[in-house]
C-alpha cells in the first residue's frame, strides 16, 4: 500500500478514485509521562514521552486508514493529511485521512 501526501504518485496513473478513507486514535497521558513533562517544563527541553506518544498515535491512525483503504480495494492512499484535537483534558485524538485510489 503506497501512502503519499501528494495528490499523485510520480510515475503511476490513478485509474480509479474510491473515496475518503480515515483512521483515528485517542490517546491519553499517563502519570509517568506527566511527571517527566513537569520536570522538563521547569528545566526546558523536549518532552520525549509526549513525542513518543504522538508518534505511536500517528502510526496507529495511519494503520487504521490503510486497513480501511484495503477494505475498499485500494492499492494507495494519496493526499494524506493529519489532524489533532483535544477530546478532554489529558487526551487527544490523532486523525489521518486521504483519498483511496487504484494505481496502475
Amino acid at each position: 500500500m503506497l501512502i503519499s501526501n501528494l495528490e499523485i504518485i510520480p510515475g503511476k496513473e490513478i485509474t480509479q478514485h474510491l473515496g475518503l478513507v480515515q483512521g483515528s486514535t485517542v490517546r491519553s497521558k499517563h502519570v509517568g509521562r506527566d511527571l517527566m513533562a513537569g520536570l522538563k517544563n521547569i528545566f526546558g527541553g523536549e518532552l520525549v514521552g509526549y513525542t513518543e506518544l504522538l508518534q505511536e498515535a500517528r502510526e496507529e491512525a495511519v494503520e487504521r486508514m490503510k486497513q480501511q483503504a484495503q477494505a475498499v480495494g485500494a492499492n494507495a492512499v494519496v493526499n494524506v493529511r493529519f489532524s489533532t484535537s483535544s477530546v478532554t483534558q489529558g487526551a487527544a485524538e490523532l486523525f489521518a485521512y486521504g483519498s483511496a485510489v487504484i494505481l496502475r
